[in-house]
């Protein structure tokens, strides 16, 4: 049986919100009811440190939940460009937070979608979801799962938290998807 597997890695500074991104993205993959794996790695420091998560989803069987050469990559930060671009695998995508990244991929072979999104989020009203900012522009351009999931996973990881917390991570979602429509990946 063939099955279809999408390796992904998040990649930020501790405090950015990289563990939430791969939640997001994990329950919009289990609401579509699609296999998926998730692992986390911080840092010493925590917040302020290195911290990324890997997210694995499939139409079968996961096997392996390691992620040793991503497909697909949301990186926010220039360090975690730095450390995880020889990783991706051959034609891979990028998206990276052009607001803290300040090169692009030295790679020829990777498809990069540049989004701003911390002064997205900055406009949105809140720079703590520039991390949501980031998956809105990402779904967009991998159609990876509907944004319907998103937007429900959203709710269910937020509404027994704050009301008001799924309205700004809604808004930076659509937000961030609207700002890159226009935006065709480069190499």
């Amino acid at each position: 049986m063939d099955r279809h597997e999408t390796r992904i890695i998040i990649a930020g500074f501790g405090g950015q919100g990289i563990v939430l991104i791969g939640n997001v993205i994990a329950r919009a993959a289990v609401i579509e009811e699609k296999n998926v794996v998730g692992m986390v790695s911080y840092g010493a420091e925590m917040r302020g440190g290195t911290a990324n998560a890997t997210v694995v989803i499939s139409d079968g069987e996961i096997f392996n939940p390691f992620v040793a050469h991503p497909d697909m990559a949301i990186i926010l930060n220039q360090p975690s460009l730095d450390r995880f671009e020889p990783q991706i695998g051959k034609d891979g995508l990028v998206l990276m937070n052009t607001s803290m990244i300040k090169r692009g991929p030295q790679r020829t072979d990777l498809k990069c979608i540049k989004v701003d999104a911390t002064q997205i989020a900055q406009k949105v009203g809140n720079l703590r979801v520039a991390n949501i900012v980031s998956v809105g522009a990402f779904i967009e351009h991998t159609n990876l799962l509907s944004m319907s999931s998103i937007e429900q996973a959203i709710k269910d990881l937020f509404s027994s938290k704050n009301p008001k917390l799924v309205e700004i991570n809604l808004e930076a979602l659509h937000t961030g998807a609207e700002r890159s429509r226009c935006m065709q990946p480069v190499r």
